[in-house]
C-alpha cells in the first residue's frame, strides 16, 4: 500500500526561514506544502483537517517567544507539539534595482526581524522609518509588486537569491551574529512522540487565581521533582486586566515519572492546564537528573508506600 500523502503549511509566504525550517522534517520534501498568510490561518488548516501539520515559529534567542504562536496554541481546539527544528538566522537588506543606502526612508520586515536588525540600521540608515510586514519574505516581495509604500526590505538571504528583481544592498545586517529562531510542528492530537532521552514538553498553565504565591506553587512543583524548565513566559488570556496564562517548556518527557508527577500536580493546582506535547529536543541535549528523580526512584517510593497499604 502506498504511504498516505502528507500535507503540510507554513507560515508563508515561500521563502521564509519557517520553510525552511519545514524543510529540515524528513519527508518535507516530496509532500504538498501550503504557505498560509499568518500563525493562526496556519494552525486552524490543521484544526479543520486542511494540512496534517503546520510549522510555525515559536521563540527567538534574541527576541524571546513569538506572542502569535503562544497565544494561538493556547486556545482553541486542542493541537500537539511533535517536533522543534532550529534555524540560523541571517538577514540582508534588499531593495528594487536603482535605489542606494541614501534613498532609504522606510523598511518593511517581520517584527522579530525588525528587533534583530534596528542597531544596523540606526547606524547605517539613521531615522529610517519601520513598516510591519506579515513576513520577511512577503516584505521583500512586497516591492516586486511597483506600489510599496515603503523603499526596501530585510528577508533571508534564500529571497533574495531567488528573485531577480531584488538588489542586495547590505549582507549580515543581523545585530547578533549567533541568532537562532525555534520553530515547532504542530498537529492534532494523536500518538506522541517517543522518548528519546533528550527531549522537551510544553504545558500552558492559567493562573488560577492572582494572590501571592500562586506562581511559586507552580513552580515547586517542577522544582521539588527536579524538572528543570527552559522557558516560561507569562501571557494575558485577553480576558481581563490582570488574568495570565503561563507557557512552560519543561525538560523531560511525560513518560518520564518525575514530568508526569509534575503534569499531574500541576493538573490538582490548574485544571484548565493544557498539554501541548512531548518532544526531541532540537539540540539532542539530555538533561541531568538527580537520583532521587528518576523513574527507578519514583517507582521505588511507589512500590513502598502500596506494601505499606497492603499491610506488608
Amino acid at each position: 500500500m502506498p504511504a498516505t500523502p502528507v500535507t503540510y503549511t507554513f507560515l508563508g509566504p515561500e521563502g521564509t526561514f519557517t520553510e525552511a525550517a519545514l524543510m529540515q522534517v524528513p519527508d518535507a520534501g516530496g509532500a504538498t506544502r501550503i504557505p498560509a498568510s499568518n500563525v493562526n490561518a496556519a494552525l486552524d488548516m490543521v484544526r479543520d483537517g486542511s494540512a496534517d501539520a503546520a510549522m510555525v515559529p515559536i521563540e527567538n534567542s534574541v527576541e524571546g517567544g513569538v506572542t502569535a504562536t503562544l497565544d494561538a496554541i493556547a486556545g482553541g481546539q486542542e493541537l500537539r507539539i511533535i517536533r522543534e527544528v532550529l534555524v540560523p538566522i541571517s538577514f540582508v537588506l534588499v531593495a528594487r534595482p536603482g535605489v542606494r543606502i541614501d534613498d532609504i526612508r522606510r523598511i518593511s520586515t517581520h517584527g522579530h526581524a525588525w528587533a534583530q536588525c534596528r542597531l544596523w540600521v540606526d547606524a547605517n540608515i539613521p531615522g529610517a522609518e519601520y513598516v510591519a510586514g506579515s513576513s520577511t519574505a512577503a516584505a521583500a516581495m512586497g516591492l516586486l509588486d511597483g506600489d510599496a509604500h515603503y523603499d526596501a526590505a530585510i528577508c533571508a538571504p534564500i529571497v533574495a537569491q531567488e528573485q531577480p528583481g531584488l538588489t542586495v544592498l547590505a549582507e549580515n545586517i543581523g545585530d547578533n551574529p549567533g541568532a537562532v529562531t525555534r520553530f515547532i510542528l504542530v498537529s492534532r492530537p494523536g500518538a506522541l512522540p517517543e522518548r528519546t532521552g533528550a527531549d522537551k514538553t510544553t504545558v500552558v498553565v492559567p493562573l488560577p487565581e492572582d494572590r501571592p504565591g500562586a506562581l511559586m506553587e507552580i513552580l515547586d512543583q517542577f522544582a521539588t521533582r527536579g524538572v528543570n524548565l527552559s522557558r516560561i513566559e507569562s501571557r494575558p488570556t485577553g480576558q481581563y486586566l490582570g488574568h495570565y496564562f503561563f507557557s512552560i517548556d519543561a525538560d523531560g518527557h511525560i513518560a518520564d515519572a518525575r514530568v508526569a508527577d509534575a503534569l499531574a500536580g500541576l493538573h490538582r493546582i490548574s485544571p484548565a492546564t493544557r498539554f501541548l506535547g512531548s518532544y526531541g529536543r532540537a539540540d539532542a541535549q539530555s538533561s541531568s537528573v538527580a537520583q532521587h528523580t528518576s523513574d527507578e526512584a519514583f517507582r521505588a517510593a511507589h512500590e513502598w508506600v502500596e506494601q505499606i497499604l497492603q499491610g506488608e
